[in-house]
């Protein structure tokens, strides 16, 4: 198969509210690929976006443990069932 010629794009920064624990799992699976964390989450929403899985069994592997390292026991069941608590003062 043919290479795909580099697309030309162009980045916005944004500010998005992530839970603290995925946020946590997210840069350390970027520190882990070699990828920064906006490279990683443009990638796991354009294989969404095609109904196409974003991880290979090792990276699953890799998630989990992270998830066990930073207490990540939210599943997709919660995703929109969470509910924001007042931030610690």
């Amino acid at each position: 198969m043919p290479a795909r010629k580099q697309e030309s794009i162009e980045r916005v920064q944004t500010g998005i509210r992530v839970e603290k624990r995925i946020l946590k799992v997210l840069k350390a699976l970027a520190e882990y690929k070699d990828l920064t964390l906006g490279d990683l989450v443009e990638g796991i929403a354009l294989h969404a976006f095609e109904g196409k899985p974003a991880f290979s069994a090792d990276t699953l592997r890799q998630i989990k443990r992270l998830r066990e390292v930073y207490g990540l026991e939210l599943t997709a069941a919660d995703s929109h069932r969470l509910e924001e608590r007042e931030a610690r003062k």
